[in-house]
C-alpha cells in the first residue's frame, strides 16, 4: 500500500537542507488534512500558526533546546490548543454547523446544552489538557500527509511553552502552544538518522486482539 511505504519513508528529521523550500500546494494539503481531523465533538478547539518568518522561528529555536530544524525547514508549524472550552467556544461551533447545513435538528441543540453544562464546569487546565490532546489528532494527520507529499518534518516537544506563547501573544487569543512541527527536506548528507533503519515493536507486541 502506498500509504504504508509513505510512512515506513518519513523519520522525524534531524537536519534539514535551508536551501530547499517546500512548495506552497505541499504545504497547504498538509494543512488541510490538520484541518479536517477529527475531533471531541466537533469542536476543534486548536489552531495552527504557520510560520516562516525567519526572526520569529530563531526566536522559537532559541526556547526549544536550539533544535536546528526549526529554522533549517522552510516552514514551522505550531499547534495551539484552547486554553478553555467556553460557552461563547462551543456556541461557536454549534452556530457554524447549523449554519453550514443549512438546518438546525433538536437532538443536536440537546446536545450542544449537555456539552455547555459538562465543559465550562471542569475548568480551565483540565479544558486546555483535552484541547491539547484534540491538537494532537491533527498533528498526527498533518505527519501523515507530509509524508504522503514526500515532505520531511520533525514533531516537537521539547520547548519552553509559555515562551512560545509569549513570542506569538497567545495568551492574548486565548491559545497554548502544545506542539511544533517544522517542515523541509532531509540534509541526508547530514543527517546522521537518515539512514538508520526504522525500528518499531512487532505487530505480535504492538497489537492485542481481543476476539
Amino acid at each position: 500500500m502506498e500509504l504504508i511505504k509513505k510512512l515506513q519513508w518519513r523519520y522525524a528529521t534531524k537536519k534539514m537542507d535551508p536551501a530547499k523550500k517546500v512548495p506552497q500546494d505541499k504545504v497547504e494539503r498538509i494543512l488541510e488534512a490538520a484541518r479536517l481531523a477529527p475531533t471531541s465533538s466537533g469542536l476543534q478547539p486548536f489552531e495552527i500558526i504557520l510560520i516562516t518568518n525567519t526572526d520569529l522561528r530563531e526566536k522559537i529555536k532559541a526556547v526549544s533546546n536550539g533544535q536546528a530544524q526549526i529554522t533549517e525547514g522552510s516552514h514551522l508549524l505550531v499547534f495551539a490548543a484552547w486554553d478553555a472550552y467556553t460557552p461563547e467556544r462551543i456556541n461557536m461551533m454549534f452556530d457554524l454547523t447549523n449554519q453550514e447545513r443549512g438546518f438546525t435538528n433538536e437532538g443536536w441543540e440537546a446536545y450542544r446544552q449537555r456539552l455547555l453544562s459538562i465543559y465550562p464546569a471542569k475548568g480551565a487546565e483540565a479544558n486546555f489538557q483535552h484541547a491539547a490532546r484534540q491538537a494532537y489528532i491533527g498533528l498526527g494527520a498533518a505527519l501523515i500527509a507530509a509524508a504522503f507529499e514526500e515532505v520531511d518534518s520533525t514533531p516537537m516537544e521539547g520547548f519552553d511553552p509559555a515562551s512560545v506563547d509569549e513570542i506569538l501573544n497567545l495568551k492574548a487569543r486565548g491559545l497554548r502552544s502544545v506542539a511544533l512541527l517544522p517542515l523541509g527536506y532531509r540534509d541526508a548528507g547530514g543527517d546522521w538518522l537518515a539512514n538508520l533503519k526504522k525500528v518499531r515493536r512487532s505487530r505480535a507486541q504492538f497489537v492485542t486482539e481481543i476476539h
